[in-house]
């Protein structure tokens, strides 16, 4: 069912400017997929949507125009070495501070990795929250995120 829903996803967007979760929910039940709210956002999410103007101050999902470029391991040490200014750490959250706007393509290079320790992320501007389980398991993702940055950053 997620691959027949991806699919018909992938097509309403190429087909049909859509707004919102809600637009793209209501498509999918036209053509015959009844999903719910936290459905589509996973779904939005997992397909790497982005929000592209419209042209007439609007905005609508699109496709990355980057969607089939690979994260390398070069690519995600400069990630690092280029945004990351600190570290720290509460319990299972570990915290990165980047440089301002940085925030959001360092969480989708975290994502991206997929790690097994790493549930999920949530970015600011320049603040990234890292979700990590188990709690035991901060050490070692504190020690990935180090070894990334080079010599540079310690934990905070």
């Amino acid at each position: 069912m997620k691959a027949l829903r991806h699919s018909k996803t992938k097509e309403i967007i190429d087909r049909y400017i859509i707004e919102t979760q809600e637009d793209l929910a209501e498509a999918l039940s036209k053509h015959g997929i009844d999903v719910t709210q936290a459905t589509v956002s996973r779904d939005i999410k997992e397909l790497m949507l982005i929000k592209v103007p419209t042209g007439d101050g609007r905005y609508r999902y699109a496709f990355p125009p980057e969607q089939n470029i690979i994260m390398s391991q070069a690519r995600l040490e400069r990630t690092f070495q280029d945004s990351i200014v600190a570290i720290d750490f509460s319990q299972n959250i570990v915290v990165l501070r980047t440089l301002p706007g940085i925030a959001q393509a360092v969480a989708y290079a975290i994502d991206y990795v997929k790690w097994p320790e790493i549930i999920g992320t949530v970015a600011g501007d320049d603040t990234i929250f890292v979700l990590v389980k188990p709690m035991d398991a901060v050490p070692q993702v504190i020690a990935k995120f180090r070894s990334l940055m080079g010599s540079g950053i310690g934990v905070v």
